[in-house]
């Protein structure tokens, strides 16, 4: 019993535990510190949508710029490819209408060593090589590339054949090698 009377004492000294005073100072502070955070919050993110505006600004304008600048090259491009096209059709005009010339400038001697009849095939081959060349010289290019189509949509194969041996003597020509005789 003594020691239950020694308990009950320690116990009745104790006095009661009480909430400390500061609590309501300790949540004006943690209330404070959150305003501070979100004040600070909001002002990284408008800094942050300031300089996405300034680097959007800046994008686009380089890429106006970039844009612009395709386009004049593209035009460029195009310009010079429709003179490299003239100038290949005037090309091609020309050699057939040498073709052309040798061919009727050959019919004669052929009348003599083979034939007036071959001679004729000769002179009828001049002239469909003549005209060839003059429906060559009248067409534009835009006429010439429907041509083309339309050719290769009606022959394939031989389409295909004469790329392929077109290939060939490209090939040959960027390489600097003579077929060997």
């Amino acid at each position: 019993m003594a020691e239950t009377k020694k308990t009950a004492a320690s116990k009745a000294k104790k006095p009661a535990a009480k909430k400390a005073p500061e609590a309501p100072a300790a949540k004006e502070r943690f209330a404070r510190a959150l305003d501070e955070a979100r004040a600070g919050t909001q002002a990284l993110s408008k800094d942050a949508q300031a300089r996405a505006g300034a680097y959007r600004e800046q994008l686009a304008g380089a890429s106006a710029e970039w844009l612009g600048e395709a386009k004049n090259a593209s035009a460029q491009v195009k310009d010079r490819a429709l003179d490299l096209a003239g100038e290949g059709k005037a090309k091609a005009t020309d050699a057939i209408s040498s073709l052309g010339k040798i061919v009727a400038d050959s019919a004669a001697v052929i009348d003599e060593k083979v034939g007036a009849q071959y001679g004729d095939y000769a002179r009828s081959a001049a002239k469909n090589i003549q005209d060839a060349a003059a429906k060559l010289e009248a067409k534009d290019l835009g006429e010439l590339g429907n041509d083309a189509k339309e050719f290769v949509r009606k022959s394939p194969g031989i389409a295909i054949g004469i790329a392929a041996v077109a290939g060939f003597f490209i090939a040959r020509a960027l390489s600097g090698k003579q077929p060997e005789e």
